[in-house]
């Protein structure tokens, strides 16, 4: 469970770092690329229209559940990878 917040906790910090801005220009991209205007893109995936916006403004207060139910419109998904300290251990 420690654990789990834990790197609950390092996802944030690393989404934070390389900013919102990646996610949204992927988002963006790929749903201006498949033709579908931001309500058309939210009712496909099944999150409301609000949370597409937040995604695609790179807001960082975003639930990672509803960003990873938009993600997998695309094959991706969004979780805590590990990180590396000052002394190079996990």
């Amino acid at each position: 469970m420690y654990m789990r917040i834990i790197n609950l906790f390092l996802l944030i910090l690393y989404v934070n770092t390389y900013k919102m801005n990646v996610l949204a220009d992927f988002v963006k991209k790929r749903r201006k690329y498949l033709n579908l205007t931001q309500e058309e893109f939210a009712e496909k995936t099944g999150v409301a229209l609000t949370v597409v916006r937040k995604i695609e403004q790179g807001k960082e207060n975003l639930s990672l559940l509803k960003v990873n139910q938009v993600l997998l419109m695309f094959g991706h998904e969004l979780g805590p990878i590990k990180v590396l300290n000052e002394t190079g251990n996990y």
